[in-house]
């Protein structure tokens, strides 16, 4: 297959997930890096860009810039990845699915749940591919619990207990910190911090997890540093739509926890739990029986987990990694796109615009419910009522 031109608004020097992306999209030799707006400093963005080898000419000061020189080129970027602040994100996303770019952005997908709709509708009218970057359901023992589920292991599924918490956030000195104080500025992050950062990731894999979206839902925020006007820990009840309950909890003032990442998933024959951490071992303890731990990359596991496992078993496989699949399956979805063919079913698990949407819709919930004492709302988006 040729190679997929791939472009990166954001992610610099210095950045977090910049360097996750990268490796991500070049891991299985699918993209070509060619094009990047890097840092809201322009000179900074265009000479990090040149360094990891992009040409000067595709090297650009920002988004705009990067836009007005790929959209008429006959070898124009096929996917853009944006890793802006929040609030950037609705503005770049669907410039660039006006111009008909592909565009893979960081949770969340935009601050309000309007702009969200309007993505979707953007997404549908122009044909452009809108995925959002939920990159943790991309490991492989997360698509096996997914597949375990759907083909009855643990019967009717109960209940779901997801969390989120890690203590990166926990020191008062770090207030000033401006790599920590955006995620607390509304002006920045929108109406939620640590909801909209990492509760959304534990809410999307419960999702993708037990094939049912969020229906209602009761929140409590807290803001333990009382600088911040933004929670930095919150709890969130939600009554899902085939039936199940699922308890969520998310920090970032959780000291001693380093990634915190978990799910578990209980259902009528059965329950299974597993952790980022440890990503290579799921636990599954069918009614009445003993644990069995199964390993990723072991005899006997779905197809979905098989396509997604890339090292022999034993070998500890990472973030990155599953990232990894996340673009492996845009670019499945880009070719058929190109061809005029269906995605091939197994590549067919990349969050989508409508991901990104109920969890807006889900944010503004929660929000909503906090400020009403815990008062249960709707969490869905008025398009999917």
């Amino acid at each position: 297959m040729t190679k997929l031109n791939w472009g990166m608004i954001g992610g610099g020097e210095g950045s977090q997930i910049g360097p996750a992306h990268r490796i991500s999209a070049a891991m299985d030799g699918l993209y070509t890096m060619t094009a990047g707006a890097l840092d809201a400093n322009p000179e900074k963005g265009r000479n990090f860009a040149q360094s990891l080898g992009i040409a000067k000419d595709r090297a650009y000061g920002d988004w705009k810039e990067m836009l007005a020189g790929e959209r008429d080129r006959k070898d124009r970027v096929d996917l853009v990845t944006v890793a802006t602040p929040n609030s950037t994100h609705y503005e770049i996303t669907k410039a660039f699915l006006e111009a008909g770019i592909n565009v893979l952005c960081e949770k969340p997908m935009t601050v309000t749940v309007e702009q969200a709709e309007d993505i979707v509708a953007t997404a549908k009218r122009t044909g452009s591919i809108c995925a959002v970057n939920y990159g943790y359901t991309g490991y492989a023992l997360v698509r096996h619990m997914r597949a375990m589920v759907a083909r009855g292991d643990l019967g009717k599924i109960r209940l779901i207990k997801a969390e989120f918490a890690h203590g990166f956030h926990a020191d008062e000195a770090d207030a000033d910190n401006p790599r920590v104080r955006w995620r607390y500025d509304p002006a920045l992050a929108g109406v939620s911090a640590q909801f909209a950062d990492c509760g959304i990731h534990a809410l999307h894999m419960a999702s993708f997890v037990s094939g049912q979206d969020a229906k209602e839902l009761s929140a409590h925020f807290e803001s333990c540093l009382k600088s911040r006007t933004l929670e930095d820990d919150a709890m969130v009840n939600f009554k899902m739509d085939g039936g199940a309950t699922l308890r969520l909890w998310t920090s970032s003032i959780a000291v001693g926890s380093m990634h915190g990442l978990n799910i578990r998933v209980f259902g009528e024959k059965g329950g299974l739990r597993w952790a980022q951490q440890w990503p290579d071992q799921l636990f599954y303890t069918p009614l009445n029986q003993p644990t069995i731990t199964l390993e990723r990359g072991g005899p006997n596991l779905s197809p979905e987990a098989d396509r997604a496992s890339r090292i022999a078993i034993g070998h500890a496989e990472g973030m990155p990694l599953a990232f990894a699949n996340i673009y492996v399956d845009l670019a499945e979805a880009i070719v058929a796109k190109h061809q005029g063919r269906h995605i091939h079913p197994l590549a067919d698990h990349y969050p989508t615009a409508i991901d990104g949407l109920r969890s807006i819709a889900a944010i503004q919930a929660a929000v909503d419910s906090n400020k009403a004492g815990g008062q249960w709302v709707d969490a869905r988006p008025p398009s999917l009522r």
